[in-house]
């Protein structure tokens, strides 16, 4: 591969939609509308998540953010960012089919998920998750589910109807990244147990690229990340660097790495001809 090429593969589906890139990312936190123009075209994404409050959606001057994305290119992923309750969240998530069938954009039919327990750790509610997931899947929405990396709950919430399971890396907009691959490693196997393809993503935590390889070389189908991007020193160059470490990690997966031993091993031969 060379240059900005993205490497070969098939397309990969989340929910009833086909997708190439396996990177989401968020539209919050930047300093202007411009420079998250800048950083979706810069990461290669073609679903990008937008917080469907509405003092998330205007800024101090009064400008609306859907005014500011491309809606011919980008799917939008509504979120229920900002919600503690059940309830709350379900309002919030057909506030967003309104909006989003309002504009005619394929994302009214999906919701990013996300319960909140409390304002310190952001960490998501379970119970109040899974009661959500079963009220959103009944009233026809296409639910992402933003959890924990408990591999119990994952599965609880597959089973609930979640079209994607999204274990986070570590605790939002920390930028610690994958603080227990082990627990990442047991989603993996329990929601893809009978199904290969089930769409895991590993949302919040990211902080840097690597971040988002290691992730992706565990086997995960891909990366949702906003701060990561948004609040580096350069948010550009860093929205460069999360699309080739999506594609990296994800080449890496599919390569297999080589065991690892607790001894050196010879990378040339110690047996044959010596040619002088």
């Amino acid at each position: 591969m060379s240059g900005d090429l993205r490497p070969t593969e098939p397309a990969w589906k989340l929910g009833t939609h086909q997708l190439t890139s396996r990177l989401i990312v968020g539209t919050g936190k930047y300093a202007t509308f411009e420079l998250m123009q800048q950083c979706l075209e810069a990461s290669g994404a073609e679903v990008i998540t937008v917080a469907v409050r509405r003092e998330r959606l205007i800024d101090a001057q009064g400008r609306n953010i859907l005014d500011f994305i491309d809606l011919a290119k980008y799917t939008i992923l509504p979120n229920t960012a900002g919600c503690f309750t059940a309830e709350d969240a379900v309002r919030v998530a057909r506030l967003g089919r309104e909006i989003l069938l309002g504009l005619e954009n394929p994302g009214a039919d999906w919701v990013k998920l996300e319960v909140l327990g409390d304002k310190k750790t952001l960490l998501p509610d379970p119970v109040a998750t899974l009661e959500a997931t079963r009220e959103l899947v009944k009233d026809g929405f296409q639910v992402l589910c933003y959890t924990t990396d408990d591999p119990i709950t994952a599965r609880r919430l597959k089973e609930a109807g979640a079209v994607s399971v999204m274990p986070a890396g570590s605790p939002i907009g920390s930028g610690q990244g994958v603080l227990n691959p082990n627990n990442i490693r047991i989603c993996l196997e329990y929601l893809k147990e009978n199904d290969p393809t089930y769409p895991v993503i590993v949302d919040a935590g990211v902080g840097t690229a690597s971040d988002v390889a290691v992730a992706m070389e565990l086997g995960c189908d891909g990366v949702l990340l906003n701060t990561g991007i948004a609040g580096a020193r350069d948010a550009l160059m860093m929205a460069h660097a999360m699309k080739h470490a999506c594609w990296a990690g994800r080449e890496a997966y599919l390569a297999g790495r080589i065991p690892k031993k607790l001894y050196a091993t010879a990378s040339s031969p110690e047996t044959g001809t010596i040619v002088s």
